[in-house]
C-alpha cells in the first residue's frame, strides 16, 4: 500500500470510529443537553486526548503492545472496566446528580480519559499499523491532522443530536429512563471493546 492509499484507510478508519457509537459520543451527548456548545471543551478535550493517544502509540506505547500483547489486553480490560463503571452509575441512578458527575466534563478531564477508553487506544493503534514502514515524526505529521479534522465534525453532530434528545424529553422520568439507557449502552460499548479482534 502506497502513502496515499495508507493516509486513506487510515482516514477510513477514523472516520467510522469516531461516528459510531462509543463512550466519547455519548458523552458528548450528554454535555450538549442545555447547549451545543456545552460541549466544545468536551470535544476538544477528546480530540486532544486522542492526539495524546496518537502520540504515545507512534513515539513508543505501540510497540511496547506489540512486544507484549499481554500489556494490551490488561490495559483493554482497565479501560474497559472503568467505562463499565461510568455506564452503570449512570444507568442505576438515572439524572440524579450523582450519576452525570461521575461523568468526565470538559478540556482536561476529558482528554485524561481517552487514556482509559480502549476504542480511542484500538483505533490508534489500527491506523498506525496501517500506515507504511518511515520513521516516527513522518508517521505522526501525517496522522495528526487527521485525527484532529475527521472527529470533530462527528463529534458535533452527536453533540446536536444530544441537544434535540434533550429538547424532546425535557426534564422528567422520560429524560430519567434515557440517561439510563444510555448507562446501559455505555456498559454494552465496554463489553464490545473486549471482544476478540
Amino acid at each position: 500500500m502506497n502513502p496515499a492509499e495508507s493516509l486513506l484507510a487510515a482516514a477510513g478508519l477514523l472516520a467510522v470510529a469516531a461516528i459510531t457509537p462509543g463512550p466519547n459520543n455519548l458523552i458528548v451527548m450528554h454535555a450538549a443537553a442545555a447547549r451545543v456548545r456545552d460541549a466544545l471543551p468536551a470535544v476538544a478535550g477528546i480530540v486532544g486526548g486522542g492526539l495524546l493517544v496518537l502520540s504515545l502509540v507512534v513515539f513508543g506505547v505501540g510497540a511496547a503492545f506489540g512486544a507484549w500483547p499481554w500489556l494490551r489486553a490488561v490495559a483493554a480490560a482497565l479501560g474497559a472496566g472503568y467505562l463499565a463503571w461510568l455506564g452503570l452509575r449512570l444507568a442505576w441512578r438515572g439524572s440524579s446528580a450523582g450519576a452525570t458527575a461521575a461523568l468526565p466534563r470538559g478540556f482536561f478531564a476529558l482528554c485524561a480519559f481517552q487514556l482509559a477508553n480502549p476504542k480511542t487506544w484500538v483505533m490508534m493503534l489500527t491506523i498506525v499499523a496501517a500506515m507504511p514502514a518511515q520513521d516516527a515524526a513522518t508517521t505522526w505529521l501525517r496522522l495528526a491532522p487527521l485525527a484532529v479534522a475527521i472527529p470533530i465534525p462527528c463529534l458535533l453532530l452527536w453533540a446536536g443530536f444530544g441537544r434535540a434528545l434533550a429538547r424532546r424529553l425535557g426534564d422528567g422520568r422520560l429524560r430519567e429512563r434515557v440517561d439510563r439507557a444510555l448507562g446501559l449502552l455505555l456498559v454494552a460499548c465496554a463489553a464490545a471493546l473486549l471482544l476478540p479482534t
